[in-house]
């Protein structure tokens, strides 16, 4: 928002129509940067209006990618075409945004989730892992995701963990993390209800 005020400010003062353009070319990077956040905040906070119980897939890579940005992050897609219970959606876009932060150098994050069962009735697994040369998960988030809710006090930076947990715990599942190597993290969820 602040962004969109000194570009409408630098705008109406401005007569060079090279800078003119400039500001403009500003304005629409900006009304992006906003749109992709909205769109990532409303999926993964919010009851994702407009999609009913099953949200599409691509909705959630689209503001995955809206989070990643300019970041030097190459995301590797491994979720098919079926659209997915708003619980797992929640938990795939929390677990990307806790990721993305924690890759600060760049790296890469694969994001898998799959039905279990011929009917897709025994639950879903999901699973988010990152590589890269350094990962800096924060201690308080590890601690949330590996031990539960209540491992530490919530605040603005663990929120979307106790959240990971809270939708795990209502649709009857478990979420896990593993440090494979100091350049190599896993962490997912089970959902064994219907969310």
């Amino acid at each position: 928002v602040g962004a969109f005020a000194n570009g409408l400010e630098l705008l109406a003062d401005e007569k060079d129509p090279e800078m003119r353009a400039r500001c403009i070319e500003l304005l629409e990077q900006s009304a992006r940067t906003s749109a992709n956040k909205l769109k990532f905040f409303r999926l993964a906070f919010g009851s994702a209006g407009g999609f009913g119980e099953l949200v599409p897939p691509e909705e959630a890579k689209s503001a995955i990618e809206g989070i990643i940005g300019d970041r030097a992050i190459t995301l590797n897609w491994m979720i098919g075409a079926d659209p997915l219970p708003k619980p797992a959606v929640k938990i795939v876009l929390n677990l990307a945004l806790l990721l993305v932060d924690a890759l600060v150098r760049g790296g890469r994050l694969d994001v898998g989730c799959e039905k279990q069962g011929a009917d897709g009735q025994g639950g879903i697994e999901i699973a988010l892992h990152v590589e890269a040369e350094r990962i800096f998960l924060d201690a308080d988030v590890e601690r949330i995701l590996a031990e539960g809710e209540g491992a530490t006090p919530m605040t603005s930076r663990t929120a979307p963990a106790v959240l990971v947990q809270a939708v795990a715990r209502q649709s009857d599942g478990t979420v896990m993390l593993a440090r494979e190597t100091p350049t190599s993290l896993l962490v997912g969820a089970v959902l064994r209800g219907r969310g």
